[in-house]
């Protein structure tokens, strides 16, 4: 689970190439299905065009990054007609007034929480006149520009913090996803391996902390891609930045 505004901003990582491609702009709401559909790419050699990745494209966001598997990923908005209708709609899940289908305004959206492994919106953080909660996204009906539709029962199903979203997803989609998820991640760390090894680090290579984990210069072996995939998130998408192409 992410935060839409730990999501903006992050460099986007192609995975083949080892290189950063842009940063997160925007992402794009389709309310039909309530779920982000594509993140805009903010990329100064591309000022003439939307360029996107659809959201099915991405490999996995981490506390880095959002990583794809090559530049292949991005597509241009201008040349395919719905994606671009979806910007055009702009909905704008944040700041949003929330009124229950009956008219009763309950109050406006913070801040939202997206299932990083599907895109789909699972909640939302709101502001009431006297606190804030947090509201499962099956209480919304409508997801307008700036108004969202909900259930006359959705009070009901206020929440104290954003954990609770992640315990209302069924067991059986959990384990599920739980097993795509390892499977895919077995695959990524054997792409990763296969990418970068023997490659040559440009400069020493340190963790947050400062301690430098690779020196400049190493030849990159598989023991050494495999150490790297122990640590942190986000660790092994800046060494892939910091090696020769």
């Amino acid at each position: 689970m992410k935060k839409s505004a730990e999501i903006l901003g992050f460099p986007i990582i192609s995975i083949s190439e080892g290189q950063e491609i842009g940063t997160v702009k925007t992402l794009v709401i389709n309310p039909e299905k309530g779920s982000v559909e594509f993140l805009t790419i903010e990329h100064e050699d591309w000022q003439g065009s939307v360029k996107a990745i659809p959201f099915k494209k991405v490999i996995g966001i981490g506390e880095y990054a959002v990583t794809v598997e090559s530049e292949n990923s991005v597509i241009d908005l201008n040349e395919i007609p719905i994606a671009n209708q979806l910007v055009n709609k702009k909905i704008k899940i944040t700041d949003a007034k929330v009124i229950t289908r009956k008219g009763q305004l309950l109050g406006s959206v913070l801040e939202y929480f997206i299932d990083d492994e599907n895109g789909n919106v699972i909640g939302m953080l709101i502001k009431l006149k006297e606190k804030e909660i947090v509201l499962p996204s099956e209480t919304v009906l409508t997801y307008g520009k700036d108004i969202l539709i909900v259930t006359e029962d959705a009070s009901e199903h206020f929440l104290e913090s954003a954990e609770q979203l992640v315990n209302q997803i069924p067991e059986e989609e959990t384990a599920n996803d739980d097993e795509r998820v390892l499977k895919e991640s077995a695959d990524l760390k054997e792409k990763q391996v296969e990418l970068l090894n023997g490659k040559k680090l440009l400069k020493d290579f340190a963790d947050r902390e400062g301690n430098v984990l690779f020196s400049g210069g190493t030849v990159l072996t598989e023991d050494d891609i495999r150490r790297a995939q122990q640590e942190r998130q986000g660790v092994i998408g800046g060494l892939s930045m910091n090696v020769e192409a």
